[in-house]
């Protein structure tokens, strides 16, 4: 029996040719599709839902309308003076803290590397913006003659921006005042002679 060709009633699919124009029509027919039932969906939803329109700007830009006196912002809560706590201070206690919250950006021995903050050997009765090599912020230079007593140091390990507005150190405070005075009293450890207690 002889072979015989076939005959096609229809367009002669080639491979790869026609398969790829029909993968091609087909995306491009879901997009158009999704670009018409998104835009129907905007005409119907503008033709249910009928906005107000306000009768002045929600936002004014340029000059500010005269308001009643600003209401005063509440008073930072008191804070307790560290200096009763730290004879009975932890200073191990401290230290693992102060690993645990300060060494990511601060070093703590004699002659050690800054790093996004200054090294702290030595801080306690030191004055602000004393650590050679270091950028300190206007805020912290401001107070150069200063030292970083037990309360400077309470007040800003307890919250920074609080204590000295304009600081870059970004941590937000510790608030237990018992583990902020171990922590002072693990930074008075760390000189050659630690300072005396109050």
């Amino acid at each position: 029996m002889a072979s015989r060709k076939r005959r096609h009633n229809g367009p002669i699919f080639e491979k790869g040719k026609l398969g790829m124009s029909l993968e091609a029509n087909k995306m491009f027919a879901a997009v158009l599709t999704a670009g018409v039932a998104f835009m129907s969906a905007g005409v119907i939803g503008g033709l249910v839902v009928h906005p107000k329109r306000l009768e002045t700007a929600a936002i004014s830009i340029g000059a500010t309308p005269q308001t009643a006196a600003p209401v005063a912002a509440p008073a930072a809560p008191a804070l307790e003076p560290i200096s009763p706590l730290l004879a009975a201070a932890n200073v191990d206690s401290g230290r693992a803290l102060a690993g645990r919250l300060c060494a990511s950006c601060h070093s703590f021995t004699d002659g050690g590397r800054n790093g996004v903050g200054p090294n702290l050997w030595g801080i306690v009765n030191k004055n602000h913006a004393q650590v050679a090599g270091f950028n300190y912020s206007a805020a912290n230079r401001a107070l150069a003659d200063k030292p970083w007593d037990y309360e400077a140091l309470n007040a800003f390990i307890a919250a920074p921006n609080r204590a000295m507005a304009g600081t870059r150190m970004a941590y937000a405070g510790l608030p237990n005042t018992a583990q902020r005075a171990d922590v002072i009293a693990f930074l008075r450890s760390l000189a050659t002679t630690p300072a005396p207690l109050p």
